[in-house]
């Protein structure tokens, strides 16, 4: 299988197994939510509201605006659909669902990128916190905030 093919198949499956989900959670399957669902499948990227939107009206003209943005926030409402808060930019969004793909996310202060960390990755800093002052640390609608590794390194 072609590098397309394998990465459409494997989009194919994350918005399946999305579906799935939201069918499992006593939602339903809404030309919408098919239609959102697709979009943040076949991709790794974080994206706005916004450019889910654009996403959408290519592959599924007759999905409004604003039925994007109420179907974001319904697949959340679910479990599906996870969204983080990057800085001062604007809330990002990507599927919850799926093996391996639990992660935080780190924001470089120079070029923008977002990466994925693992999910662990402040069980001990969370476990002092809630030791020491009693506070839940719940770090997944926030990125971590610091410079990349292309940035930092001297050129």
């Amino acid at each position: 299988m072609s590098g397309q093919g394998q990465r459409d198949a494997v989009a194919h499956e994350r918005a399946r197994g999305a579906l799935d989900l939201v069918r499992g959670r006593g939602g339903r399957v809404t030309t919408a939510r098919r239609a959102v669902v697709t979009v943040l499948a076949g991709t790794d990227a974080h994206l706005s509201a916004d450019d889910v939107a654009a996403r959408v009206e290519e592959t599924a003209p007759g999905v409004h605006r604003a039925t994007v943005y109420r179907t974001l926030e319904s697949l959340a409402a679910l479990g599906v659909v996870e969204h983080v808060h990057l800085d001062r930019g604007p809330v990002v969004h990507h599927l919850a669902a799926g093996p391996g793909r639990t992660h935080l996310h780190a924001r470089c202060q120079r070029c923008g990128r977002v990466e994925d960390v693992p999910a662990d990755l402040l069980d001990d800093a969370g476990a002092r916190l809630a030791r020491e002052a009693g506070f839940a640390l719940d770090p997944g609608h926030v990125a971590l905030s610091g410079t990349c590794r292309a940035c930092a390194s001297p050129t």
